[in-house]
């Protein structure tokens, strides 16, 4: 019997009787972030990092739930678990179980590039790794963040200048806040979305500082926002509440984005390659780092991905699961596009 298995409900250790970010209802739920995808509705306790604990709260309503700190040891029935940074948003957690001498490491979802506000990733050491691979082709390389922000902080003293707002798109939980802490300040003010103003409150109040926002309400004056960024979940584009901030220019920040035809797709003046999740060189040197000779790979491009880890020397598989990793930030045909790049590649190469 394996120490993690995945079965109907999630990633389950039988011994201990607990689940790691299930997508059914179970009794007891490790979670590792607080994504959509990895912390639903319906678990009987909850138990994440004191960070993602306050998110949970504000996302799903639920009070069952129980914090540790990075690094803090608890046990059940001979198991030992621990919590380990991702790197992926704030709180996030790889979860480390131990059971007479063996160490799996569940990883969640992560990234290697420290964003200056999530706490950076750390590899855990084990004998079996279970990994995302959102990203897990050669074609994803992600250039240095301070290259990617350097482009959206141009991008925006170009629209201020020309009398324009910049309204730029990323995820609410994670993606808005590594926006926001990155961003030149002195180039104009910095505005938010309603759900993006939101889980900044509960971030603030409840972890950690955030640099200063403005919300936009119906009541804001225009002169509020002139030559200022605003930044926006996905779905507020094309809406009726972008109207109110023309004129505009439009960008999204999205992994997705180092495809030539995602932003075109999306609709965006410019797309900024700024992903949460690891590329294809950090998946590989995260994978190195731990040490484990059996690997395991969940959402993303599994196949490609478990017969390159073969040819390395790993013994691979690949399992499902019902994370979307960054999937949801754009649409399906991202990963279509994809498959087609990196199928004209192997096919220039025979």
């Amino acid at each position: 019997m394996p120490l993690l298995e995945f079965n109907s409900k999630g990633i389950y250790c039988q011994q201990a009787d607990v689940y790691i970010d299930p997508w059914r209802p179970v009794d007891r739920a490790i979670i590792t972030h607080g994504h959509s995808d990895h912390a639903r509705w319906g678990m009987g306790h909850y138990l994440c990092h004191k960070h993602t604990a306050p998110i949970i709260r504000a996302r799903l309503g639920v009070t069952n739930i129980d914090t540790v700190e990075y690094g803090e040891t608890w046990s059940k029935n001979g198991v030992t678990f621990s919590l380990h940074p991702a790197g992926h948003v704030i709180g996030s957690a790889q979860v480390r179980v131990e059971y007479r001498g063996e160490v799996w490491v569940a990883s969640g979802d992560y990234k290697l590039q420290h964003d200056n506000f999530s706490t950076p990733f750390e590899p855990v050491r084990c004998n079996v790794f279970i990994t995302e691979c959102t990203f897990g082709l050669p074609i994803y390389q992600w250039q240095p963040q301070e290259v990617i922000f350097n482009d959206i902080n141009n991008w925006w003293l170009e629209n201020s200048e020309q009398g324009k707002t910049s309204v730029i798109f990323g995820y609410s939980l994670g993606k808005a806040q590594r926006i926001l802490q990155n961003l030149d300040e002195s180039i104009g003010p910095i505005l938010t979305h309603g759900a993006i103003e939101n889980m900044n409150k509960v971030i603030r109040e409840e972890c950690c500082p955030l640099k200063p926002t403005t919300l936009i309400t119906r009541d804001t004056p225009k002169s509020a926002w002139a030559g200022g960024l605003v930044i926006a979940p996905p779905s507020a584009a094309g809406t009726a509440w972008m109207n109110k901030l023309k004129p505009l220019s439009t960008g999204i920040a999205s992994g997705w984005m180092s495809l030539r035809g995602a932003r075109r797709r999306r609709a965006v003046d410019r797309g900024f390659a700024l992903s949460d999740h690891a590329d294809w060189n950090d998946l590989n040197t995260a994978i190195k780092e731990t040490g484990a000779e059996c690997i395991i790979t969940t959402h993303g491009y599994t196949g490609t991905f478990t017969r390159w880890l073969r040819e390395q020397g790993y013994k691979a598989n690949e399992e499902h699961t019902e994370f979307e990793g960054e999937l949801s930030e754009i649409n399906e045909a991202a990963t279509k596009e994809a498959d087609e790049v990196a199928t004209e590649k192997e096919e220039g190469k025979e």
